[in-house]
């Protein structure tokens, strides 16, 4: 198998964006309620976009109390979970351990032992799309910048600022949001881009 090289971040900067979710798109659930409208509908599709948001840590020895948001996707709309609330936990453990409704996300890894730690579950039928590149032959991990690139030959745009802001507020800013939405969002657009179907492909 041929070698592939990952495209550069000048070669990414010279594209054009990709059309990103708006706040119309995004659903942000903070309550059991909320929690178990968002369940029907996304329990309905085979496939979701996923990630987590954690609070980041700026100390060697500190542990990192997150997932603090946790985020699912289809093509059209992206429910964005805040993890204050026990129904809200509930309900998100629900999706992450449903075998019916596979879970598709960048660099999953870690995401998985945060989940286990706070949730207290281990995803279950989940495909970390960095596998599917290292089958095409990409060498490096490409992440979710470069998958949108290579797949989409689009720029994804990602806040720096979002990326270390403090994804425990009770209270998240339309930054956050977005950026949380996306990143799931992203995650199922490029699974989609790439004509996967889950079952053929390599899973966590």
């Amino acid at each position: 198998m041929s070698r592939l090289a990952s495209p550069t971040k000048e070669q990414i900067a010279e594209l054009e964006p990709l059309k990103r979710l708006g706040l119309d798109s995004i659903i942000v659930v903070t309550t059991r309620q909320q929690a178990e409208q968002a369940f029907q509908a996304l329990d309905t599709h085979a496939v979701l976009g996923f990630d987590t948001e954690s609070k980041p840590t700026f100390v060697k020895t500190e542990v990192s109390q997150g997932p603090h948001v946790v985020q699912f996707s289809t093509l059209d709309m992206a429910y964005v979970f805040q993890l204050h609330d026990p129904g809200c936990c509930e309900i998100v453990s629900r999706l992450l351990v449903s075998e019916r409704t596979a879970k598709v996300g960048f660099g999953l890894a870690g995401d998985h032992t945060q989940i286990l730690r706070t949730l207290g579950v281990r995803p279950r039928n989940v495909l970390d799309l960095n596998v599917v590149f290292r089958e095409k032959g990409y060498v490096k991990e490409l992440g979710v910048k470069s998958a949108v690139a290579v797949v989409f030959n689009r720029r994804f745009l990602k806040s720096k600022k979002a990326t270390t802001s403090n994804w425990a507020n009770r209270q998240l800013s339309e930054r956050q949001i977005i950026y949380s939405a996306n990143d799931a969002w992203a995650a199922i657009k490029v699974f989609h881009g790439l004509g996967l179907h889950m079952g053929s492909s390599t899973r966590l």
